[in-house]
């Protein structure tokens, strides 16, 4: 089914917001290690702040679907799976490693980072699904963004990915992952459903994991809720809000909309971490990852419709 051009400029604007709410949670979260006191040094205290964030987040949520009377799929176990596959990658794994990789390296840096899933999704998607087609764009694309990491790890890192890059790359990849699962799991479920269950599964099992390890529950005071309060609305927000446009939509056309977050977070890291955004590094990174993206794009006209069989 063709979008028309209005609905194509609401779409446009939906995502532009989502990643507006998406990049000013990196420094966000950065914020809240500082006002909750977690220690950084203990994964397992970092783990446990990520899992509090869902279950809260994927509890209101389904709270929300409920006074909604939205209906859930009558074949549980048809839907259960790709939900789940949903809360371990988007959640579980992503998370584990944006938290960790967030005490490792900066908001800013991250977000940039962080788009290297997509850019990984556009040129080699040929290799894993049948209805994209080998391309020559894609492989320059490929090349082209990878100069970006080997760019913004230029000076003080000797060229060498660092711990906490390799860390959100593996993220930018889980992302990936958690969108496709996601367009396999809506089309059974109505996407505020599918969005509070795997977010709520995959914070349970980010707390279980985070207890195993010895982590403790953060401690609530009257001066951390503004800004655990604004991380839950922006999350469910935010993601509620994406989902809603993944499934209806192709991913290799959103994921271009989703270069833009780095632009969001690194203003945000700037006002509020009062972090130095203006390193060469990473204006060149960026210019390097978007290009690879572009180029990437270049051969859309050739090949036929994405996943979602558009």
């Amino acid at each position: 089914m063709q979008c028309s051009a209005k609905e194509e400029r609401m779409t446009l604007i939906k995502a532009l917001l989502v990643m507006l709410l998406w990049g000013s949670l990196f420094p966000m979260v950065k914020k809240g290690y500082s006002v909750f006191e977690i220690d950084t040094a203990q994964t397992a205290d970092v783990l446990m702040f990520a899992g509090a964030r869902f279950v809260l987040c994927g509890a209101v949520i389904i709270l929300i679907a409920h006074f909604r009377h939205e209906r859930v799929c009558t074949d549980i176990r048809r839907s259960i799976v790709p939900i789940c596959v949903m809360g371990i990658f988007a959640i579980v794994l992503h998370y584990a490693c944006t938290y960790i990789g967030l005490t490792l390296t900066e908001s800013s840096k991250t977000a940039i980072l962080k788009q290297l899933g997509a850019l990984f999704y556009i040129c080699f998607s040929f290799l894993f699904i049948r209805e994209e087609k080998f391309s020559i764009y894609k492989i320059i694309g490929a090349l082209i963004g990878f100069a970006g990491i080997v760019i913004i790890n230029a000076g003080g890192n000797t060229g060498k990915l660092m711990l906490g890059d390799g860390l959100i790359i593996c993220a930018s990849v889980c992302t990936v992952v958690s969108n496709l699962a996601s367009k396999k799991a809506m089309r059974m479920n109505p996407a505020i459903i599918t969005t509070g269950v795997s977010q709520l599964t995959g914070g349970i099992l980010l707390v279980i994991i985070a207890a195993c390890m010895g982590g403790k529950i953060p401690v609530f005071r009257i001066q951390v809720l503004p800004v655990f309060g604004y991380i839950c609305f922006a999350s469910i927000i935010g993601y509620c809000m994406w989902f809603s446009i993944v499934k209806d939509h192709s991913l290799s056309k959103l994921f271009i909309i989703k270069f833009s977050g780095p632009v969001f977070a690194c203003i945000f890291g700037a006002l509020l971490l009062h972090e130095n955004i203006w390193h060469w590094q990473y204006l060149a990174a960026f210019i390097l990852i978007s290009t690879g993206i572009v180029v990437a794009h270049l051969s859309r006209k050739e090949t036929k419709p994405d996943v979602d069989g558009r």
